[in-house]
């Protein structure tokens, strides 16, 4: 028996992406099914242009050259510019501020999720090393360099004095954030957290997995019989959830490890399905209550297959779903937030994105896959976010008690 989740709402949330900045951006790009793919250039990150090209496409967000306000001057990277226009779209952070005068700084949590952090930045330095035989100086906080440098910046930025935690599972750490927060809600460790993820294009990932053979040399496309992998991307993504039973709500959440492989998924999909299976539990849901299902898609052969024998295991067919990151690229450690994100917009405004780029759909998911937007009010979403190692995460977004259908 799993225990039924403390109600949690979603006061507010939001992203950026190469869609763009806000909720706006967002669903636009969602209703005319627009992509945000480019291709990668010499100049699209780091200090210096790339030693090498590459012949593939990124998930690009435009204007991240401004450095950090001064406050903030020694938090100073690609990735923290990223979360801080995260953070500036919406009104989130003014929002966030409301709600710490509510309950007080001590009672706000913070749970980030990311894969590479301000790595970045480390890059950078080594490329001045090489250049000009030393070191850029030391910025004001030696912190910069580490895994939390993220949850660091934004703790500070937001004035949070709850408990803060950065959870790095690869792609899907800020789908897990949200579990997190969960629990110290439920716990009676927070009465609010912010949640979310911030990843951005750095070297070490764009070449990492090339040298893994599993980026793509055309926008990506999932799902498709033609499908040849990933497009990396970047996002900043954030909610922010408190304990009440009214509004859009956290309703269930599934963790799992397959224990299986280092890069490669369990073909057999035990581990995703006990983390469905338990987000479903949690929420007291059968699997026909799910009325859309964000699918995790990064259109690699394996995963999809693994996670298209998962869906028609579990679901009937013509339950929606679909796959968006042939709009924004897989945005890693971002990328759990992000799906969150656009499960909540479908459930807010009762339009479910489609699959960009994909036209021959694969056999076993054709019963399945949404290639066009679609107009539907739902009440359920399931949001799936499977990660290298095994890592996985599933969650179910709904509507709280007695609230009407978008």
């Amino acid at each position: 028996m799993t225990s039924r989740l403390c109600p949690v709402r979603v006061s507010a949330y939001t992203a950026v992406s190469a869609l763009g900045a806000g909720k706006p951006a967002h669903l636009d790009a969602v209703i005319h099914g627009r992509s945000g793919l480019s291709p990668l250039g010499r100049h699209d990150f780091g200090v210096a242009p790339l030693a090498q090209t590459l012949d593939t496409w990124v998930g690009q967000v435009q204007g991240l050259e401004d450095p950090l306000p001064d406050p903030w001057r020694h938090w100073d990277c690609r990735n923290n510019r990223l979360a801080w226009r995260g953070l500036q779209s919406d009104g989130f952070m003014n929002t966030v501020r409301r709600a710490t005068e509510r309950h007080g700084a001590h009672r706000v949590g913070l749970v980030l999720g990311t894969s590479t952090a301000s790595i970045g930045a480390t890059e950078d330095a080594y490329q001045q090393l090489a250049q000009c035989g030393e070191f850029p100086p030391q910025p004001d906080n030696p912190a910069l360099h580490t895994l939390h440098s993220l949850t660091g910046f934004v703790q500070e930025a937001l004035g949070l004095r709850g408990p803060a935690q950065t959870i790095s599972t690869a792609c899907s750490s800020s789908a897990k954030a949200f579990a997190s927060a969960e629990r110290l809600m439920r716990l009676g460790l927070a009465d609010a957290v912010v949640v979310g993820g911030v990843d951005s294009l750095c070297g070490s990932v764009v070449f990492g997995f090339h040298a893994l053979q599993l980026v793509s040399t055309e926008p990506c496309r999932p799902f498709d019989t033609q499908r040849r992998g990933i497009n990396i991307g970047e996002a900043a993504a954030f909610a922010l959830l408190e304990r009440a039973p009214d509004g859009l709500q956290l309703l269930g959440c599934g963790e799992s490890s397959d224990a299986h492989h280092l890069s490669a998924p369990d073909p057999g999909g035990q581990g995703t399905q006990a983390a469905l299976d338990m987000a479903l539990s949690r929420a007291g849901l059968p699997a026909s209550a799910i009325g859309y299902i964000h699918l995790h898609g990064t259109a690699t052969p394996q995963n999809d297959d693994v996670e298209a024998r998962l869906i028609a295991r579990c679901f009937e067919p013509g339950t929606p779903a679909s796959a968006t990151k042939g709009m924004t690229g897989h945005t890693l450690g971002a990328a759990g937030a992000l799906g969150a994100v656009f499960g909540l917009l479908a459930l807010e405004h009762g339009v479910l994105p489609g699959t960009a780029n994909t036209t021959s759909v694969e056999p076993g998911m054709r019963a399945y896959l949404r290639v066009e937007p679609t107009r539907a009010r739902v009440r359920h979403v399931v949001s799936n976010s499977f990660a290298f190692g095994g890592s996985n995460c599933v969650l179910v977004f709904g509507h709280g008690a007695g609230n009407r259908h978008p």
